[in-house]
């Protein structure tokens, strides 16, 4: 077991900062989380990459912005710039849930402690850098400005904003995995350029007064027009998801009034070694000292897990990942991986067991293109939606070699892999027999060993009209990968469980369908709980549908319930098990003449006693994160 001496994290204090015997610091990282000096924690991973680029680098998580701001200048003034970042999620759906209620805790801080940062960081903590160091440039990061980077609908406020970069005080915005673009940002700053000089740095965000033009420019619907006319927004998301997810992609230009919000092309995807490289920094993986007989339940829901893959081409209609990671899948190397796994079983509090082996969907790892010119070529947000493309490598192969490399290793008692499955690849049939054949033994490998009691899935609905919204699979292909899973348990004589996913309230849903899923979910056995009512987030296909009414890919009226009574009357069928809610579900039911359902979901009739309140309703359910 390795001992860590105080020197080992990033500064956070002057204290820390003595103890190096450094004068000057060339950055200084602010961030709406506490420090935990761990590679799925976004502000430790920048902090690290700076410092192997030879920068001293400090880190002030969680600084105090109501009292004197004294936390925003105990370290002074960095050489080059200020880095800024919210934290490891968006701080509204940290803060609040789908309901607009505020939350009680949060995640990303000691103890759950509530209250430790505020409402949109990236605006509040920037602003107030600003007016104390007016001369000094601020990089802005992370996943709540990188959704934030052109004009967006905002739930919480209920209005359209422009970029986040009109009301946060940042001279440049990286979006999406920020190593890349630091490392040419930090080494033209040292070759002497400023801030203006780096406007055409790949995958980067500025606001200017005048551009000089270029042919592969995209150009989109000023900011005041789509205020005026929701159908202009809709194009303008299409065009925007599109050129995020090209390999070839143009830069984006949004006007506002009179000044221009320019999105730089992103950097193509990251290769192994690449990825490899910010991996294997020397990270602690461990919470800063400071945080010494305190929790941080974050940590510790992935203390004993190790992300192998970025990027996700699932390009789920509700879900954030391929907005800010990307759908192109960027893998780290097996020796990487090993690598971690053994820094992880040296941890001292470890007892031989892997929490997940994972990444954004459990398998995808080493998954891209056979002929990556098609894919330079292709314009599509899934890969895998509305069909598996035939371009795409779904070989498994790669992933059962890392699973049965770490169960050899000797201080391994067992892998379980944590994240969501996508079932529909494991399904999938090519015309390769061979690929087929490592699908099915993947798939067995998987039940039958790396599975810690529950299964995590996603079907999402049971409705394949909303499920089309979705862009997700058919519930059949869940009935399906349901058998399977109970062959193997019933060959090998085991009980695990598999925890579906649902969404209420998604755009395209309506009561009936709810009222299906119940009476589809009941025969399978499923009290459910893993739930959530759908949450517009910035930069995703269901949020611009719930905002502006229109399916931007088909320009066809969609409808969506917003009201809270209507998704209440969604939510309740979730719980039909449950007698509170009988009562409203019967009525529900039969002021739509849907007695047929009513008949399916209550067989011993109105008066029947035949639910239990064992399993019920879950209080926590709107705290799943995507």
């Amino acid at each position: 077991m390795k001992e860590y001496r105080l020197t080992d994290w990033l500064p956070t204090t002057k204290k820390e900062i003595e103890l190096r015997g450094w004068e000057e610091l060339d950055v200084i990282l602010f961030s709406g989380d506490a420090y935990v000096d761990h590679p799925a924690f976004g502000a430790a991973v920048i902090g690290r990459i700076l410092e192997s680029e030879g920068l001293k680098v400090a880190i002030v998580p969680q600084p105090n912005w109501r009292d004197d701001l004294r936390d925003f200048k105990k370290l002074g003034k960095p050489r080059l710039f200020f880095g800024v970042t919210a934290g490891a999620m968006d701080s509204m759906i940290n803060h609040y849930t789908a309901n607009k209620r505020l939350r009680s805790d949060d995640a990303y801080t000691p103890d759950s402690k509530s209250g430790m940062r505020p409402d949109r960081p990236s605006i509040v903590y920037t602003n107030i850098l600003k007016e104390l160091y007016p001369d000094v440039p601020i990089v802005l990061g992370g996943i709540e400005a990188s959704l934030r980077r052109i004009t967006h609908y905002d739930y919480w406020d209920d209005v359209l904003r422009k970029s986040i970069l009109f009301d946060a005080k940042a001279d440049i915005l990286v979006y999406g995995m920020g190593e890349q673009p630091l490392r040419e940002i930090v080494k033209r700053l040292n070759d002497g350029q400023s801030i203006p000089d780096l406007k055409d740095i790949k995958q980067t965000v500025y606001l200017t007064g005048s551009y000089d033009e270029r042919e592969k420019d995209t150009v989109l619907f000023p900011h005041e027009e789509c205020l005026k006319d929701k159908l202009k927004q809709a194009k303008n998301f299409k065009v925007v998801e599109e050129q995020s997810n090209m390999v070839n992609a143009s830069r984006i230009i949004q006007q506002s009034e009179k000044e221009y919000v320019i999105i730089n092309e992103p950097y193509p995807p990251m290769k192994e070694n690449e990825i490899d490289a910010s991996f294997d920094l020397p990270y602690t993986r461990l919470p800063h000292p400071k945080y010494k007989e305190k929790t941080i339940p974050a940590f510790e829901m992935i203390k004993f897990s190790v992300n192998m893959h970025r990027g996700c081409f699932g390009g789920c209609a509700f879900c954030t990942i391929s907005a800010h990671q990307g759908k192109f899948v960027a893998s780290r190397s097996k020796k990487s991986i090993l690598k971690e796994v053994t820094q992880i079983t040296e941890m001292p509090d470890f007892k031989g067991y892997l929490s997940d082996l994972g990444g954004p969907s459990a398998n995808m790892y080493a998954m891209r293109g056979k002929d990556e010119s098609i894919c330079g070529k292709c314009r599509r947000p899934s890969c895998i939606h509305p069909k598996i493309c035939k371009n795409l490598n779904v070989d498994h192969s790669a992933l059962l070699d890392i699973y049965k490399s770490v169960d050899a290793l000797p201080k391994i008692k067992k892998s379980f892999v944590g994240s969501g499955v996508r079932y529909d690849m494991l399904l999938h049939r090519s015309d390769d027999d061979k690929l087929n054949k490592v699908s099915e033994e993947y798939a067995h490998e998987l039940i039958k060993n790396h599975v810690s009691g529950r299964l995590k899935v996603a079907p999402e609905h049971t409705s394949d009209t909303v499920l089309n919204f979705m862009r997700k699979p058919s519930f059949s292909q869940f009935y399906a990968f349901k058998k399977i899973f109970d062959k193997v348990n019933d060959d090998y004589g085991m009980k695990q469980q598999m925890i579906p996913y649902f969404i209420s309230s998604h755009p395209g849903c309506t009561e009936v369908e709810m009222a299906e899923l119940a009476v589809t979910t009941k025969p399978l056995g499923f009290n459910l709980e893993q739930v959530q009512d759908f949450t517009p987030s910035p930069m995703t296909l269901a949020t611009e549908i719930y905002y502006t009414g229109y399916h931007p890919y088909t320009l066809e009226k969609v409808f969506t319930p917003k009201t809270k009574d209507e998704k209440l009357a969604q939510r309740q069928f979730f719980f039909w098990y449950n007698n509170d809610y009988k009562p409203q579900i019967i009525k529900s039911l039969k002021g739509m003449k849907r007695e047929d359902l009513l008949n399916k979901l209550y067989p011993a009739g109105i008066g029947g006693n035949t639910v239990n309140k064992t399993k019920s309703y879950n209080p926590n359910f709107n705290k799943r994160r995507k």
